[in-house]
């Protein structure tokens, strides 16, 4: 709990600390989380050392943690370390029975983290563990009363602390428990990985936001009076307060040093925050600006290691910097700067060789355990002493000791800073010549751990870039061990994203490397990817050999991980040949395994691929849950961006938008969840599908972000595009929404290097069903153009569905719509017209296997168009019954698109087109689409034959028109419908 006491007077802040006190529960029970945001210096830790006395005063619990700046090298979870170290070090038999309660609290505490003589490496934590007990610990460490959990300077969080804070934010507690996290608003630039977490946190029900502004003239000048009780020139007042606009710490600052100048206040910001160190002894300042180099946090310990003055000396110069108001005493053996800024000006102060010399002196008593320090310490300190030989070392601790604690996140900027310093030669020989009992640090190893930890945090594409450099990089000699190992690490991502690797000439080689070694851990993996990349080419046969052979050595050697994965494998193939039950219980008997053997990332790719198997069969409910269930366990492992964590993301909100829960959908894919750029291509290319059946135009200026990745991944090209040809098509740019259909066509089939693949029926029924829509106004010479097109259309999706060897419902269903819309479009183009019986036979087996499928949206479309043929053959009972089964699903799901087609079908008057009502109109839009028709020249029989009417009835559409615009001719009625705005 907080020591320090506030050094000056809280001004200003009267409604701010009701409004804080209020939201978290004072005078009643701790309840919600509040982020408190303000410009540095705004007096967020002012106002949090107010409220935290009141509670106190309460009897309220308080634990509170601070955010450092670590650069690109903060340990993860470091606030609730701190948290937790303080109250290990008041109270350790409190924390003592809360680590025999929740085991993996003993990973946050500091003494497990810090630097020690053993070379063992710290147990793995799994993160979802870790998470809940944390969420569990809180409430024990409530004791039954109010307990108020502070976070600050989140600005400066790590990613894992931010995950955790949201996993808080988003559980209910068994005690009363609040949380504050504060942050510095000023510092979040557009990139900040903050801001997408704010956007995030301030959607959930328990989380409120609020922002500490400037403080007004008034108690601007209060503050200088409570500051400067003696009177101030007023020329000195005003300047106070017009240049520190408002800010309490500049007020301060700008207060002391017109004390210590006589009214000459410094130009510069720094100069100001510098004043007071004039005031000290050489002493005092020498232990400030080693302070300075700590951090804004340092031991008592450390700053004695890096200011070379006996005890005596110490004590007095950190007590004259104490009553100097620049340090303030933290705990039972630290120091703080009163504020961030103080110590970021002295810092910035310090002379490049005093700089290095105090960053050496910190690092050999981390190194040598003089003093205790973590991993990502001693990096710092060492990077910026230039021990590069030591920063690489504990670099790579450091990393390790990210993944341990479930932060892919922090391990990857820890080994990719490793790699960098070690590409120096001279850092290769001095690790080499150090004498020590810890493992060697290779190159080929740290590539390894680089390339899982990017694969975890979701970085896919970094991932396998790594593998791959490495690979080539390695020369001729090298060891065949280093070479397979390099080869499993490469292809175990490569295999779950598109690249242009040939991963099947990989694991051969590394088959080969392996064939006259002993069985082992390495060699069970290498066959087991060896026989996916061979699944991967239909090498089915193949693969199943390669598979046992795997499972053989796997169970030879008790590897029940790599076990399961096999099993999981050899079920998929069993559903290739048509064996779907068989595979469905092989993959359950393996999950089920996998959880009995404690083998988490196994458990994972079975629950994606039973979730992917019952999407292929149409069971949309079911295979939703899966992915739901697969992507939490994932987001708990830390795994949420990695395969299957995030492909069950993917394809959870897919399954989702087919099934017709679309707000579910958009939830699973919204903004604010700070995904790697890969998942937010995804997340954006579902959002556009989603936008698509809305009618949203708008949202096509977000297709050219999206359309970058294609040459990348295949999936976004192809759920993004399908999207982009719908609101092309509903605006009526058909041209460009034919080059689109064809850009995707050959981006995916050079990717896929197939292609004949088969999502290309289903872009082909889209664009199809747009043509058919442009014939009913394309000239007789347009029509015989669109007809070719549609016929090499159709022509295609047949050679692809002839070629399928795994067919299921979901390609059975858009083949049967390509049909269709072919039908269609012959009919609307009046050319080679089926007959209508043959219409409404090829619309109601389109109606049935879309909705075999489980696809709500496009069975309602197909039901929407059955209408209109019925309506045509003059089956209007029929053609009722589809139109509003199809009305129900458009009204549920907003489908504005699919609402106006049925409109125009029944005949429904709307008030105008989309873009606003027509205050002139006088045709209902009926009428609007005959005369739009008879301006292209069509015969009455044309115009009945597209918009599914007879005739007859256009005659008296016809007829109506004329008498209202008083026209006496066709051509007349046109020109004055154009004059008007009725008609383009």
């Amino acid at each position: 709990m907080p020591t320090d006491t506030p050094a000056t007077p809280l001004v200003g802040r009267v409604d701010e600390l009701k409004s804080l006190a209020d939201t978290v529960g004072v005078g009643g029970a701790a309840h919600g989380a509040v982020l408190l945001g303000g410009d540095a210096g705004a007096g967020k830790s002012r106002l949090v050392r107010e409220l935290t006395a009141q509670v106190l005063d309460d009897g309220w619990q308080v634990l509170i943690g601070h955010c450092l700046d670590f650069g690109d090298g903060s340990p993860p979870y470091l606030p609730f370390s701190e948290a937790l170290g303080r109250l290990d070090s008041e109270d350790p038999a409190t924390i003592a029975s809360l680590v025999a309660e929740f085991p993996p609290i003993a990973g946050l505490l500091p003494a497990h983290r810090l630097m020690s003589d053993s070379a063992t490496a710290p147990e793995p934590t799994q993160r979802a563990a870790l998470y809940e007990a944390v969420h569990g610990a809180l409430p024990r460490l409530s004791d039954g009363r109010s307990l108020l959990f502070v976070i600050e300077d989140v600005h400066w969080a790590d990613q894992s602390t931010r995950d955790l804070l949201r996993f808080l934010f988003t559980r209910q507690y068994s005690s009363p428990i609040a949380i504050l996290a504060t942050y510095r608003s000023d510092d979040l630039h557009r990139q900040h990985p903050l801001r997408a977490a704010l956007a995030e946190w301030v959607r959930l029900p328990s989380v409120t936001r609020l922002q500490l502004g400037p403080l007004p003239d008034d108690d601007a000048r209060q503050l200088v009076h409570a500051l400067h009780p003696a009177e101030l020139p007023s020329n000195d007042l005003r300047q106070i307060v017009a240049r520190a606009e408002g800010n309490p710490f500049f007020i301060e600052e700008l207060v002391a040093a017109a004390e210590v100048s006589g009214g000459l206040l410094p130009a510069d910001l720094s100069d100001l925050l510098l004043v007071r160190l004039e005031q000290l002894s050489d002493n005092g300042r020498r232990v400030v600006r080693a302070a300075s180099v700590a951090g804004r946090r340092v031991s008592h310990a450390l700053l004695a290691s890096g200011t070379d003055l006996d005890p005596t000396s110490l004590e007095e110069a950190i007590r004259a910097a104490v009553e100097a108001n620049i340090l303030i005493p933290i705990g039972a053996d630290g120091y703080a700067f009163r504020h961030a800024l103080l110590g970021e000006a002295i810092y910035q102060d310090l002379l490049p060789g005093e700089r290095v010399r105090l960053h050496a002196a910190y690092a050999h008593a981390i190194a040598k355990h003089e003093v205790e320090g973590s991993a990502a310490e001693l990096s710092r300190h060492a990077r910026a002493s230039h021990d590069l030989v030591t920063a690489t070392r504990a670099s790579v601790d450091a990393g390790d000791e990210a993944m341990a604690v479930g932060g892919p996140e922090e391990a990857l900027r820890h080994y990719e800073l490793a790699l960098e310093l070690l590409a120096d030669p001279s850092v290769e020989a001095g690790l080499e010549a150090q004498d020590t009992d810890g493992e060697p640090i290779g190159q080929v190893s740290l590539v390894i751990r680089a390339s899982s930890a990017a694969a975890a945090a979701g970085h896919l594409f970094r991932a396998v870039s790594l593998a791959h450099a490495q690979l080539e990089a390695l020369p001729d000699g090298a060891p065949s061990i280093d070479r397979a190992n390099l080869i499993y690490a490469l292809v175990t991502t490569a295999l779950g994203i598109d690249n242009n690797l040939d991963v099947l000439a990989l694991t051969t080689e590394a088959v080969r490397l392996l064939a006259d070694d002993p069985p082992s851990k390495l060699q069970a993996q290498v066959l087991y990817v060896h026989a996916r990349a061979n699944a991967d080419r239909a090498r089915d046969s193949d693969a199943a050999k390669w598979a046992s052979e795997a499972l053989q050595i796997a169970r030879d050697l008790k590897l029940a991980g790599v076990a399961t994965d096999v099993q999981i494998l050899l079920a998929k193939l069993d559903e290739r040949s048509g064996d779907p039950l068989r595979a469905e219980a092989a993959i359950s008997a393996a999950i089920a395994e996998a959880r009995a053997a404690a083998a988490p990332l196994a458990e994972l790719r079975g629950l994606y691929n039973l979730g992917i198997l019952q999407y292929g069969q149409g069971r949309l409910s079911s295979a939703i849950k899966l992915f739901r269930e697969c992507n939490e366990r994932a987001a708990a492992l830390g795994r949420q961006w990695a395969p299957y964590g995030l492909d069950s993301a993917i394809f959870g909100a897919i399954a989702a938008h087919v099934n017709g829960e679309w707000d579910l959908a958009a939830s699973m894919v919204e903004d604010g969840q700070n995904p790697p750029e890969l998942a937010e291509a995804f997340f954006a290319a579902i959002r556009l599908e989603i936008a698509a059946g809305r009618g949203n135009v708008e949202d096509l200026d977000n297709l050219q972000q999206i359309r970058d990745w294609w040459s990348l991944d295949g999936l976004v090209a192809i759920t993004s595009g399908a999207a982009a040809i719908e609101l092309l098509g509903q605006v009526g740019k058909y041209t460009a929404m034919q080059q689109l259909h064809d850009d995707i066509a050959e981006h995916v089939s050079t990717l896929w290097r197939r292609p004949g693949f088969q999502a290309r029926v289903r872009l082909a029924a889209l664009l199809l069903g747009h043509l058919a829509t442009q014939a009913g106004v394309a000239t007789y010479a347009e029509r015989a153009d669109l007809v070719a097109r549609a016929d090499q259309l159709a022509a295609g999706c047949v050679d692809i569905v002839v070629a399928g060897v795994h067919t299921g419902p979901e390609l059975t269903a858009w083949a049967d719509r390509v049909v269709a819309e072919n039908a269609r479009l012959r009919w609307q183009a009046g050319i080679d017209s089926p007959p209508l019986a043959s219409l409404v036979e090829v619309w109601r087996q389109s109606v049935a296997s879309m909705a075999a499928f489980g696809h709500v949206h496009e069975t309602a479309r197909s039901r929407a168009r059955l209408a209109a043929v019925l309506l045509a053959a003059g089956d209007t009972a029929s053609a009722e019954a589809e139109a509003g089964q199809a009305y129900e699903v458009a009204e549920r799901l907003g489908a504005k698109p699919l609402l106006e087609e049925l409109r125009a079908i029944t005949g429904t008057p709307v008030a105008g087109p989309r873009g606003g009502a027509d205050p002139e109109a006088t045709l209902t839009r009926r009428e609007r689409d005959v005369l739009s028709l008879v301006a292209t020249g069509r015969s009455n029989r044309e115009i009945g034959n597209q918009l599914f009417i007879s005739a007859k009835t256009v005659s008296v559409h016809i007829s109506n028109v004329l008498a209202k615009l008083d026209a006496s001719s066709r051509t007349e009625a046109v020109a004055i419908a154009r004059r008007r705005g009725l008609i383009d």
